[in-house]
């Protein structure tokens, strides 16, 4: 291993390690060839940019969530036999309750610092779930999902979904009033499908309603299965495949498709990651000593004929409530069986749409563009309009599902009928995505029209010169490379022209016999229709600079006045 080199000469000042340091790194090189890797991956280089951090944000959270989950299984008791309630918390005293809810109001009250751990476990699982889904966005929003790094959006998908799930699972542990009523929701949505429903059913809970097994099961699959599988998936999204690959960053100065600008992995990015997993920890660490959180004490252990008024799940099952919700009564009989449309499309159809959505719109979007390049150079969203009205619709549609969950209390809260807010989120469900399309479009395109400006024109200064014929016109002050690289500096197209070629001697092109082929050149078209083209930089006029130089010199005089 290299020593430290100091200015007294060539061999001055070098020392070794530690011999039993030089053997260790030694025999694991020889066994796993880790030098090599070890001076690459020092090498590495981070882009130095904010929205890198989104994913870094999910990955600590998860961290806080598997430590502090360890702490509570040594309390949690994953039972339902009934007991009676002898605890500090004097309000419940002698009340009937299950095993699991009893240990969980000990956690709250009885063990030190129980409460703490339990509401930073609640709270990390929120902000991870959030900084997913933010990371979502912003890949999609980039195209960072594009060639090569398919497989790691779809390991992302997967695990929206199983940390959705075991959310789920995970605050219907402590059965509670509230966790009851998810629970509840949950059998209706089994029980509604169609032939294995009841089976579904009765395998889950082990046998009728609400069973004796339930949280039994819930919790093995909440604190082995879904944790085992995620801790899995994360190192390989997060840590093999983009060390395996370049990572991406936005267009700028000194940023192109085949370089990266930004810091190496050590000592650098090292020392902020470090110190942005404690800010993670000490964030979540406030909020669960002073927001509280899914206060069970307050809801009562579960009773199959109560509900508490204004139950809402966590924000991140919003949106499945809310499509419960909204959904008309619709029910189709035949043959002597019923399906309720009611139930299953809100809890199948829907969410089967979005991830499925979500899932193949890489693909979809490589056969609509024709683009088979590698991309490590990552879109504006403005310069792509149409990707980035889809997303925008796509976040309405969650949104609006989202806010369709608490239209009791919305109703409640502004003293409105509850039908209103129903039919309003109907109608909103349907031409909200519609609109947001519209606008987002016509936002990006103006954004592009405004850069372009920049470029061509430069900045607008305020000094007004007139003509000796007497006209007036602004002079502006042509921009630094720096500050338009992200505009003007070269990147590869997103999409290729698929047109359809005109007929040659009566004989049609054969991407436009079949319907498919023209379907796919229409939403080239459309895809391509307002692209950001990078234009050049204009030279700056004679004059231009000194004009610019004069006005900020009269603006530090009028300042120092």
């Amino acid at each position: 291993m290299a020593g430290t080199r100091t200015p007294g000469g060539a061999g001055a000042g070098t020392r070794r390690p530690p011999r039993a340091l030089d053997a260790t790194a030694r025999a694991l090189d020889e066994r796993f060839g880790t030098a090599g890797f070890a001076r690459k991956a020092m090498r590495k280089a981070f882009p130095d940019q904010w929205t890198f951090l989104l994913g870094e944000i999910a990955m600590y959270s998860f961290v806080i969530i598997l430590l502090t989950g360890v702490y509570l299984t040594l309390f949690f008791k994953p039972s339902m036999h009934e007991v009676v309630y002898n605890g500090s918390y004097t309000k419940l005293k002698g009340v009937e309750m299950s095993e699991a809810y009893a240990s969980s109001l000990k956690i709250s009250f009885d063990v030190r610092g129980g409460l703490l751990v339990r509401q930073i476990h609640h709270w990390s699982t929120l902000i991870f779930m959030g900084a997913i889904l933010v990371h979502l966005l912003r890949n999609f929003f980039s195209g960072a999902f594009r060639k090569p790094r398919e497989l790691n959006w779809l390991i992302g998908i997967l695990m929206f979904m199983l940390v959705m799930l075991n959310g789920l699972f995970g605050y219907s542990l402590p059965d509670d009033l509230l966790s009851g009523t998810g629970l509840r929701i949950l059998e209706g949505v089994l029980a509604s499908l169609p032939l294995v429903g009841s089976y579904a059913v009765m395998f889950l809970f082990g046998g009728e309603y609400p069973g004796t097994d339930i949280i039994p099961r819930l919790y093995v699959i909440h604190v082995l299965l879904i944790p085992g599988i995620l801790a899995a998936l994360i190192p390989l999204h997060a840590v093999v495949l983009t060390w395996r690959q370049t990572h991406t960053q936005f267009p700028g100065k000194g940023s192109s498709n085949t370089t990266v600008r930004g810091y190496p992995f050590f000592p650098v990015f090292i020392a902020k990651t470090t110190a942005f997993f404690l800010w993670v920890l000490g964030v979540t660490t406030l909020l669960a000593a002073f927001v509280q959180i899914n206060p069970i004490w307050l809801f009562g252990p579960y009773d199959p004929g109560a509900i508490s008024s204004g139950s809402q799940p966590d924000w991140y099952m919003g949106w499945l409530e809310g499509a419960l919700r909204i959904m008309p009564a619709w029910e189709i009989s035949a043959w002597g069986h019923t399906v309720a449309m009611s139930v299953v499309v809100p809890a199948l159809v829907v969410p089967g749409l979005l991830f499925t959505g979500l899932a193949v719109y890489p693909f979809l979007e490589r056969w609509v563009t024709g683009d088979s390049q590698i991309h490590h150079l990552l879109d504006r969203p403005r310069d792509v309009p149409a990707r980035t009205g889809i997303g925008a619709g796509g976040i309405v549609f969650y949104g609006t599902l989202w806010i369709a969950g608490g239209n009791d209390v919305l109703a409640h809260t502004f003293d409105i009928p509850l039908f209103w807010t129903t039919w309003i989120f109907r109608f909103l469900i349907v031409l909200g995505p519609v609109l947001a399309y519209i606008v987002t479009y016509r936002i990006c395109v103006g954004l592009q029209r405004r850069d372009l400006g920049l470029v061509q024109h430069g900045l607008e200064t305020g000094v007004i010169r007139q003509s000796p014929e007497g006209g007036y016109s602004e002079v502006e002050r042509p921009l630094p490379d720096e500050a338009i690289a992200a505009i003007t500096d070269p990147r590869p197209a997103p999409a290729v022209d698929l047109d359809v070629p005109p007929p040659v001697g009566g004989v049609d092109s054969p991407r436009g016999r079949t319907a498919g082929g023209r379907l796919r050149a229409a939403l080239n078209r459309r895809f391509r229709a307002d692209l950001a083209a990078v234009p050049a930089p204009r030279a700056p006029e004679p004059g231009a600079l000194e004009a610019g130089a004069e006005r900020s010199g009269a603006e530090e005089k009028i300042s120092s006045r």
